[in-house]
């Protein structure tokens, strides 16, 4: 049997708030395989940032372990690919040079920089505005910077805290559609966190449905749906049921 590329042990995290301690996780165990497309879905509070949290090596596990290849997740690193909600762009820095700036720190030389900038700038669509700086994007033109950034520094691991969760909903769409386009053809392994759980159903191989008090897995569903997944998917009865399934597991706890 092949290795987890993820492997989550009995990972929990407790925080303490006022004279009380609050259980985000309690006991999440879960095994994600190499290219696989994970989602995450659950409730406000539920624990799903933190558990991206602690796979990105940003927080710490008050028990358990979280393993990327085998090797304990201890803080950062450049396997691990990380797209929040927020872009995190540096308004002083054009498209181009903002999905380079992670290169740059790596030391990685001028013309390789150009060539896998201008590469994954293309692949999301920005090749007009490669030279544009943040404040005159849209909401869903910095998300897609956002991500060509996070490609182009090379990670097997893309880590998603609700990268879509602020955009309008046709602009959501499109980003769904142009990231699993993204994803079918080179296959790294994505954990998706979101909200929204025809996004969850959309996406996913997998989709991992968590509850609160405390932060837990309730369920996990098999999305066993072909790609790429098109509008018909979308509306098909086959994907009706898979929504309502996991609807039900988010929604009666």
């Amino acid at each position: 049997m092949t290795a987890a590329k993820i492997s989550v042990r009995d990972v929990s995290r407790t925080y303490r708030v006022g004279r009380e301690d609050f259980a985000a996780l309690a006991g999440v165990s879960l095994d994600i395989a190499d290219g696989e497309f994970v989602t995450v879905v659950g409730p406000s509070g539920c624990g799903k940032s933190t558990l991206l949290n602690v796979l990105a090596g940003l927080d710490q596990p008050t028990g358990g372990s979280a393993l990327v290849d085998g090797d304990p997740v201890t803080g950062p690193g450049p396997e691990r690919g990380v797209i929040f909600q927020q872009y995190a762009l540096f308004p002083w820095l054009t498209v181009r040079r903002n999905v380079e700036f992670g290169l740059r720190t790596a030391g990685v030389g001028r013309a390789e920089r150009r060539e896998r900038a201008e590469r994954f700038i293309r692949l999301v669509g920005l090749e007009r505005f490669a030279d544009a700086l943040p404040k005159t994007l849209s909401g869903g033109m910095k998300q897609r910077c956002a991500i060509a950034r996070a490609y182009a520094a090379d990670p097997s691991i893309l880590l998603m805290d609700e990268p879509f969760g602020a955009l309008d909903s046709l602009t959501r769409v499109r980003l769904q559609e142009q990231l699993l386009d993204t994803w079918t053809s080179d296959r790294r392994t994505v954990v998706f966190v979101t909200h929204d759980v025809d996004e969850a159903v959309f996406l996913a191989n997998r989709v991992v449905v968590m509850a609160a008090r405390p932060g837990r897995i309730v369920e996990t569903v098999a999305v066993d749906l072909p790609y790429p997944r098109t509008e018909q998917i979308r509306l098909s009865p086959e994907f009706a049921a898979l929504r309502n399934r996991v609807w039900q597991a988010v929604h009666h706890q």
